[in-house]
């Protein structure tokens, strides 16, 4: 069966395409079960637990972030993050080769006026039960002024974090942060390369060769050479309710899509070709099928007219809430 995902660039929708669904093996997605996530903005596939995400809540919840079985949807633990103070706007999560889990509060619903946001780091516990943890609290500056950032992106190897700012209509920025950073002051992030998305989360692959970003309705996935993005192309997105977040899984051959809402679903996209990192086998798991009529899209993948004007009208209707919740928020 097939699906139909988005890709879009700066200026919107580019196209909506049926394409393959993730292979037999890889994950089939999950449901959120639990009543208290209700704006899952940030997820991470844990390093230490096979099948299991991390995710928190946008805001208004508090400083925890919760341990979800990738296959079941139930959340197997809850983490309270002690000595970080009131979280203002959690916005993305990331996990380090260090056996940290990088959590950034660096949001801005006010448009990017707060002159700091912060970056909080605990360990991932060995056992999945709920507990209170003392984390780490970061004070971040960007080089250029205040930005309204929801991508955090931990880099395996190096362990040097990167953010992604947003900026309406598109024209993002990634910015880097120094090598090591630091309880004991500010640390400041520079710009290093433009993004052509409205970014709402990004993610390394496991083996830090493939960079992906995400927007509501599209994605781009980067080559990570020197230091610096290089674009590949797009990559398919699923439509969701308010798409907010991606990750990959442990394997880096499939991208995992979350969304905030009541019992939102994450869903799997699997990557082929030039997307895949270069630790996974260049060959897909399973053939694409070729069955359906109309053309293609940039990676290949192909198009289902019939899903054309039901896709478009459900983008305008989705974008309308979107930007309705965002002005809601600003004047809370």
């Amino acid at each position: 069966m097939r699906s139909l995902l988005c890709a879009a660039g700066a200026a919107g929708i580019v196209l909506c395409a049926a394409v393959a669904p993730a292979a037999a093996d890889e994950s089939d997605g999950f449901t959120l079960t639990d009543p208290r996530i209700t704006e899952s903005s940030g997820l991470a596939a844990s390093r230490v637990h096979p099948g299991v995400y991390w995710t928190h809540n946008d805001s208004d919840d508090g400083p925890f972030v919760y341990a979800v079985d990738g296959a079941s949807g139930k959340t197997l633990a809850t983490i309270t993050l002690r000595g970080v103070g009131d979280p203002r706007d959690v916005e993305a999560i990331s996990v380090g080769a260090d056996g940290n889990v990088y959590v950034g509060d660096v949001g801005d619903n006010l448009g990017g006026s707060w002159n700091h946001v912060w970056i909080y780091r605990f360990p991932e516990p060995k056992q999945l039960r709920s507990a209170t943890v003392t984390a780490a609290q970061f004070t971040v500056k960007y080089a250029d002024g205040p930005r309204d950032a929801e991508a955090l992106m931990v880099h395996p190897k190096t362990g040097r974090v990167y953010l992604a700012s947003k900026k309406e209509g598109g024209g993002g920025a990634l910015y880097e942060g120094p090598a090591h950073l630091t309880t004991s002051g500010t640390n400041t992030f520079r710009k290093v390369a433009p993004i052509d998305l409205w970014v709402t989360d990004g993610a390394f692959s496991p083996d830090g060769t493939r960079l992906v970003m995400r927007s509501y309705f599209g994605a781009r996935i980067y080559r990570w050479q020197d230091g610096r993005p290089k674009d590949i192309g797009s990559v398919g997105v699923p439509i969701q309710q308010q798409g907010e977040s991606v990750t990959f899984t442990a394997d880096g051959r499939t991208l995992m899509y979350g969304s905030e809402g009541g019992g939102s679903e994450v869903r799997p996209v699997g990557l082929s070709g030039d997307q895949l990192p270069e630790s996974a086998s260049k060959e897909t798991a399973g053939a694409a099928g070729s069955g359906a009529d109309g053309g293609q899209d940039e990676n290949g993948s192909q198009l289902n007219p019939s899903f054309g004007k039901g896709a478009l009208v459900f983008v305008a209707a989705t974008v309308l809430v979107v930007a309705l919740r965002r002005l809601l928020r600003r004047r809370r």
